[in-house]
């Protein structure tokens, strides 16, 4: 006779979210054959079986990182799923990363008696440490993607459990440079830079007029170099565009991608990304870089005050060490950046040390991750029907 079905509630808000939704379904699926899911899902999520109430795109990353942006709308959104949740009493509810929106989820779940648990927490090891005391009141179980998020966790008193970095399973370790430049037709004997300068729209507007005038100053001194930009929408391809209009880029050495970031981090020598997740991305590619950042001003004095951390790439973060160049704020100039692109082309020692890192961090975050995942999720269902 077979067991009965379990559910499960599941939210992912995004296409990466759907991505490690996926990922962390197939895994529990190999353990427990009897799981279904339901909640927020997007296409791939959708084609493993997962019931969505709601089409995945009403939770936009601006969407559940600032609830206010989005006012009634969203606000009812979460008000009707978690009444929908209520009535239907899943065994167990998991957020997967928008946090913001999930651990509210979360937290009127754990009220009425549904253990949760968080995949992929807020950036706590950051200027928001506060709020992880919020995050105890909100879930049963947290799912840390980085080794560093564990202690700051459990000294709250919250379950955790580091399960590595989805990205560093599936990066490989040695990257093939010359296939990824013959994939991305590049010219051959150029020094290939990869910009990346960022996702979000009000941080990419002013980011790609610097990135673009740091293009244009780094070819005045070098001629041998072809930049690659891949972005990753049609509005981000717009705002990029215009800076490039806007600072008669037009004649630039320059490719812009839609999409194709890992491609292009593979292809490239060197790398000027914005601080996020792109850092962590170059470094598993092995490319050395520039790390840049330039936020609204009220934005760095309250993040400033707020800040645990002496450094804000992931890579300086994760080894505990400024060995990739930071530049923050009013350091966040054309000449500083192109000037500091240049040091790290000539400076082969430089290039070696980071490298190196990259290996160090690739194999601190390859554990597994989705595997991982399920085994701490089951663990916390079993709890249940204990």
């Amino acid at each position: 006779m077979q067991d009965a079905p379990i559910r499960v509630g599941m939210v992912a808000g995004e296409a990466s979210a759907d991505l490690l939704g996926t990922q962390l379904i197939t895994a529990l699926h190999r353990r427990n054959p009897n799981l279904r899911f339901a909640g927020i899902a997007g296409p791939r999520m959708r084609a493993l079986g997962v019931e969505s109430y709601v089409p995945m795109d009403r939770l936009s990353a601006r969407g559940h990182a600032d609830l206010s942006g989005r006012g009634r709308d969203l606000k009812g959104l979460r008000t009707r799923l978690i009444q929908r949740f209520l009535d239907e009493r899943p065994a167990l509810f998991v957020g997967i990363d928008a946090p913001d929106f999930n651990l509210a989820v979360g937290r009127r779940l754990l009220a009425a008696g549904v253990p949760t648990v968080q995949y992929v927490g807020p950036s706590v090891w950051g200027w928001r440490r506060w709020r992880v005391k919020r995050i105890a009141r909100s879930v049963t179980h947290v799912l840390a993607l980085f080794p560093f998020e564990v202690p700051i966790y459990e000294q709250a008193g919250t379950p955790v459990t580091y399960v590595g970095h989805p990205l560093a399973d599936s990066v490989p370790f040695e990257v093939d440079k010359a296939a990824a430049r013959i994939q991305l037709r590049l010219p051959h004997g150029k020094l290939i830079i990869a910009l990346l300068p960022g996702n979000q729209l009000t941080a990419l507007r002013t980011m790609a007029e610097i990135f673009v005038k740091a293009a244009r100053r780094f070819t005045n001194e070098v001629k041998d170099v072809h930049f690659l930009v891949p972005v990753s929408s049609r509005g981000n391809r717009e705002v990029f565009d215009a800076a490039l209009r806007l600072h008669e880029g037009g004649d630039l050495p320059l490719t812009v991608l839609f999409g194709h970031s890992h491609d292009a981090l593979a292809a490239a020598d060197l790398a000027l990304v914005a601080s996020g997740t792109a850092s962590l991305e170059a470094a598993l590619f092995k490319t050395p870089m520039v790390i840049a950042d330039r936020m609204a001003t009220l934005t760095w004095w309250r993040s400033r005050r707020m800040r645990h951390l002496p450094y804000v790439g992931l890579p300086n973060i994760l080894v505990g060490e400024r060995f990739v160049p930071e530049f923050l704020q009013r350091q966040t100039t054309p000449w500083v950046l192109a000037g500091a692109l240049m040091d790290l082309m000539r400076d082969a020692q430089a290039r070696r040390r980071q490298t190196e890192r990259f290996h160090d961090i690739h194999l601190m975050l390859r554990q597994d991750n989705a595997n991982k995942a399920s085994e701490a999720v089951l663990g916390v269902l079993d709890g249940v029907a204990r």
